[in-house]
């Protein structure tokens, strides 16, 4: 994996990191909630406390004195407020319920993104959470575990889903400045971004079509969101559908054509186009004059879209099968 590269974590991890952030430790017999804060950041919930032990007299005396200092309601810091900003967040998640994870412009704030709030901590949650004044709520009952993450013990919508909920609250302009960060920083991966934007179909607002216009944008001025990232997948497709392994990112012999993919002994090019939502004049004209060029030293070429060699992996490996056959 490359250095600097975010690996968004599997349903599986996802949903365990979670849960491991409310109940995964065990507390010392007398002071519970000193062994919870110390794995915290400093800070704890009612829920968590009675599930270690303590009873409601117990957690009500160490109130009065000052051992549990409120936060929110049900949510405490364990003997001061001097909190970190992981502090700070973990605290409004914990009060927001199961469930819950920091998002938006807080996410992005924890994920390196940007800062650009400066008014209540953004939450996601399965349902609204009335009577939190310092808090933003937004319900997402469609908020799965393939989209979040525990960064630094707090749980946080991941990368992809977080510029997804960027294109809501955020101006063009700030929303391709943490598209850009999430590229240089993070080896943004295009992949799971696609499939983020796909499992908020259908969400009202002007988001979607924002995140997509960023994105031709962005594909426009040819920046890619990681070559490596459609690379990754033809490796992924060649190696499930027992194809011969190709030559990859290879500059032809007496040509000034650099192709994806190349099957030498079978003279088999293939081209993968990174985005599927822009295409511009420039590249087109570059595609041409690429297939052209080809044809004349002899080669054939196939080319394949972004969802091609991501969401269509069987039906792109079968044709080029046929094209190595050469039926």
């Amino acid at each position: 994996m490359p250095v600097g590269t975010v690996r968004e974590r599997t349903r599986d991890e996802s949903t365990a990191l979670c849960d491991s952030v409310s109940l995964m430790w065990t507390p010392t017999p007398a002071h519970p909630e000193t062994a919870l804060a110390d794995r915290q950041h400093g800070v704890v919930s009612r829920r968590q406390l009675l599930a270690a032990g303590l009873s409601s007299k117990q957690v009500a005396h160490r109130l009065r004195t000052g051992r549990l200092v409120p936060l929110h309601r049900g949510v405490y810091a364990v003997g001061h407020r001097r909190l970190t900003a992981e502090g700070v967040w973990l605290a409004a998640v914990l009060a927001c319920g199961e469930g819950a994870v920091l998002s938006h412009r807080d996410a992005a704030a924890l994920h390196g993104l940007g800062r650009w709030n400066r008014g209540p901590i953004e939450i996601s949650a399965p349902s609204e959470r009335p009577g939190q004044p310092r808090l933003r709520v937004y319900q997402r009952r469609a908020l799965t575990a393939a989209d979040i993450e525990v960064t630094r013990q707090v749980p946080v919508t991941n990368l992809s889903r977080t510029l997804v909920d960027l294109a809501d609250v955020l101006r063009r302009d700030q929303l391709a400045a943490a598209l850009a960060i999430a590229e240089r920083d993070h080896q943004l991966d295009a992949r799971l971004l696609d499939e983020a934007i796909s499992r908020t179909h259908g969400r009202r607002g002007r988001g979607p079509a924002r995140l997509r216009a960023v994105l031709a944008e962005h594909a426009a001025r040819g920046v890619q969101l990681t070559r490596s990232e459609l690379e990754i997948a033809l490796r992924r497709l060649v190696r499930e559908h027992g194809l011969p392994a190709p030559r990859l990112n290879v500059w032809l012999p007496g040509t000034d054509v650099e192709v994806d993919a190349l099957w030498p002994a079978e003279r088999l090019a293939v081209e993968a186009d990174g985005w599927r939502w822009h295409r511009d004049r420039t590249a087109l004209q570059r595609d041409r004059a690429k297939a052209n060029a080809l044809q004349l030293a002899g080669y054939r070429l196939l080319r394949f879209t972004h969802d091609d060699v991501v969401r269509r992996p069987a039906q792109t490996a079968a044709t080029i099968r046929a094209a190595l056959v050469g039926e």
